[in-house]
């Protein structure tokens, strides 16, 4: 079982950036495919960016392309996502989740979640 505990939100001006962390425990994180999601009040869990087990194959389908990166640490067993030019459309509580399976979006793909931080975009 892994334990997942995300970190890096707060409030931060438009414009602004802000780099998320994701800590693993109980498994090493290299043989999980790692995520990053989203959920703003009132809203579905939104996909935002995956990374492969090596962190040499990213993929970003929606509207993280272009402003979000994530990357991985295996040694540090450590995920991050390093956002810029954030928008107030950003405001959300994101989460990390790993998976078994390959890269994908689908929610029901990951097997293991955090308890989110609150990332507040103020205008």
């Amino acid at each position: 079982q892994v334990q997942l505990v995300e970190s890096g939100g707060g409030l931060v001006q438009v414009g602004g950036s802000l780099r998320l962390s994701c800590v693993a425990s109980g498994r090493t994180i290299s043989t999980y495919v790692m995520a990053w999601f989203r959920q703003a009040p009132g809203k579905e869990r939104e996909f935002l960016a995956a990374v492969s087990r090596s962190g040499g194959t990213t993929y970003y389908p929606g509207s993280a392309e272009g402003r979000f990166t994530i990357s991985r640490d295996n040694a540090k067993n450590t995920v991050y996502l390093q956002m810029n030019s954030l928008k107030p459309e950003d405001t959300a509580v994101y989460y990390c989740a790993s998976s078994n399976a390959g890269l994908g979006s689908g929610s029901g793909k990951y097997d293991y979640w955090g308890q989110g931080t609150q990332v507040t975009v103020s205008s």
